[in-house]
């Protein structure tokens, strides 16, 4: 009789360790896996495309731009944080989803990191040439946005930790691309706003209690950015600390913010 307990009790185990990563893993393979080639640099990035997807259709694109934590040459950990939001919400916003991975040598902004601190000091260098990673994205989402199946006109990006610093930087490198974007917890040189397009849509999103990239810098860009004609909206959470992107995803109102706007010509 304890054989055979201990037997059931085993196989429940196995079912409840196995089951939540089988799950996981199919939500992963939802976002199919491919490679951006230009030259001799290669982007790993996956992509996520509406149920029925028919290229006589135009649908919009997002870009995701993840953290520093998810960098490597794995193709699946960029889908750690965001992909989930945007496959449970599949079919009331279809949308081409697209996460790239950063190798873990390099940055999605142009920025010198003082990891010797503690906040983490950031010198923002966004005006420079782009580094090597964000470059390869902005080759991909050029060669996304001649497609006839994409709707030139809702293209969004957004981005966490690292990713919000490369959201920043991005649409300062390409501002005819995109119509709207959020950045969360991220920062930038906030003279860089002065060359996104006027009244920009943008939600930025940071924790009070950010002990690794400080509120600060979410702050000085969202005045920026409004300061220059644009038209950034800030949401500080009191409690939270560097994972704030917790709270922005947990907001009903962010993708039917985000798909609401179109880019003006």
């Amino acid at each position: 009789m304890k054989n055979r307990f201990l037997y059931v009790l085993a196989v429940f185990l196995i079912i409840f360790l196995i089951v939540p990563f089988s799950v996981e893993a199919q939500e992963n393979e939802a976002f199919k896996k491919e490679l951006f080639i230009k030259n001799s640099d290669t982007l790993n990035y996956r992509i996520l495309f509406p149920k029925d997807f028919s290229e006589e259709r135009e649908y919009p694109v997002v870009l995701f731009l993840h953290g520093a934590g998810e960098r490597g040459s794995d193709n699946e950990a960029q889908l750690t944080h965001g992909s989930k939001l945007f496959l449970e919400k599949q079919e009331e916003f279809p949308a081409i989803v697209i996460f790239p991975q950063a190798p873990k040598e390099d940055y999605w902004a142009k920025v010198e990191v003082n990891r010797d601190s503690v906040p983490l000091q950031f010198n923002f260098m966004n005006k420079e040439t782009a580094t090597k990673s964000l470059q390869l994205v902005i080759e991909l989402m050029d060669k996304m946005a001649s497609k006839d199946y994409v709707n030139k006109d809702q293209i969004y990006v957004g981005g966490l930790s690292m990713g919000g610093m490369g959201t920043f930087e991005i649409i300062y490198k390409k501002p005819e691309m995109f119509a709207a974007a959020f950045a969360i917890c991220g920062g930038a040189n906030p003279e860089i706003a002065k060359e996104y397009p006027e009244g920009f849509n943008i939600w930025l999103f940071h924790g009070k209690k950010d002990d690794v990239v400080l509120p600060k810098y979410s702050e000085a860009m969202a005045r920026s950015i409004n300061h220059y004609g644009g038209n950034a909206k800030l949401s500080l959470y009191p409690d939270d600390n560097h994972n704030s992107w917790d709270s922005a995803f947990a907001e009903p109102n962010l993708l039917p913010w985000l798909f609401s706007h179109k880019r003006e010509e």
